[in-house]
């Protein structure tokens, strides 16, 4: 199997190149290769010069190893969120002998995580990837952040590497709740999206990129310091028949970011079970995740709303947060209804703080 570049690296690993043969290899062979589209290839030539160095008149365009390590160094930069005329020059000046400093992407990890004690998550800077005509296998993006075009082109490429890099690196620099609302959602929204008018294409690459940002989602929030005191936990759970976790996940590791103890119930959580739960654990507030209308289960809602537990005389309630596109805008009981990650974070970090002793 063939190595990809570590980080930083200028030249390909050597089997990269020599397991090639020596005439060059087709341009629908080196796209399937690299995980993009001819289309793709032919518009680098034509834009940037990234063409074949050795071009035969009358016959198929051939590229040969070296034509291969100086794309594969485009595809390792554009991974990163470099743009792609910047990859490209880099590119050619490693292929050329002239190495300089190659460009990288702007995200970069600080010494201090945000969310920490006394570390702000920083607000992210307005950088957009630049508009122009995406090729075919480009993801529906539209005005995104420059970070969020890097992970696309990583995740249709199924370069699994690049994608956790890109991951680590935005929640490293921004923190958990920019890194989703910005920069994860939006690209799973697009994967959505282009499956759904390719016909059942590129399901590996919604598989690929769920797949990733659940275990950095997971690494997060294992790898925060549990909190202090004795708070009461917020509870987290999707309604019976609700599969999607990853909105839940967000926010799971959102909340460990800023030290509040968390009790995740994960996906499709029966009713009985959600309401025994309930009881048992006297939650210091309860998010209930729904994609769908189909999955928003407003009665199931209001009952745990209106639990109550403790001595008589002193018995209590825990506030319910409908989240999810599922519960529509408003609803007649009036539950808190965050509009996204940053809202249902800030909602729930002072129910949770109300309950420390």
């Amino acid at each position: 199997m063939a190595q990809r570049p570590t980080p930083g690296t200028l030249a390909p690993a050597p089997e990269q190149v020599a397991e090639l043969p020596r005439h060059g290899v087709t341009t629908g062979f080196l796209a399937r290769r690299l995980g993009v589209s001819p289309t793709t290839l032919r518009s680098w030539d034509r834009r940037y010069g990234l063409g074949p160095a050795v071009r035969a008149e009358g016959r198929q365009r051939r590229w040969s190893p070296e034509d291969v390590a100086m794309l594969q160094e485009m595809c390792r930069l554009t991974a990163t969120g470099v743009p792609p005329a910047e990859a490209a020059h880099a590119a050619m000046e490693r292929a050329r002998g002239q190495v300089g400093e190659v460009p990288r992407s702007t995200v970069v990890t600080p010494a201090a995580r945000p969310g920490d004690v006394g570390v702000p998550a920083p607000a992210a800077p307005a950088v957009r990837a630049r508009r122009g005509h995406p090729p075919a296998s480009a993801l529906p993006l539209g005005d995104v952040r420059q970070e969020c075009r890097g992970l696309a082109r990583a995740a249709v490429r199924l370069d699994s590497a690049a994608v956790q890099e890109q991951l680590l690196a935005v929640v490293g620099a921004y923190g958990l709740v920019v890194a989703w609302e910005e920069v994860m959602a939006p690209t799973l929204r697009a994967v959505g999206r282009k499956w759904e008018s390719s016909g059942d294409r590129y399901v590996e690459v919604e598989h690929l990129l769920s797949w990733h940002i659940s275990t950095t989602l997971r690494h997060m929030y294992l790898s925060t310091p549990g909190p202090a005191g004795q708070a009461a936990p917020v509870l987290l759970a999707c309604l019976p028949d609700e599969h999607h976790t990853l909105p839940m996940e967000a926010l799971a590791a959102a909340l460990a970011e800023r030290h509040v103890p968390v009790l995740m119930l994960g996906g499709a959580v029966p009713a009985e079970a959600l309401d025994a739960a309930v009881r048992r654990v006297a939650p210091a507030a309860v998010a209930l995740w729904a994609q769908s209308r189909a999955t928003a289960g407003l009665a199931l809602a209001q009952h745990i709303a209106a639990t109550r537990w403790g001595i008589r005389g002193a018995r209590r309630q825990s506030p319910v947060l409908l989240c999810g596109p599922g519960w529509g805008r408003r609803t007649r009981e009036e539950l808190p209804r965050p509009s996204g990650l940053l809202d249902a974070v800030t909602m729930l970090v002072p129910l949770s703080a109300s309950t420390r002793p």
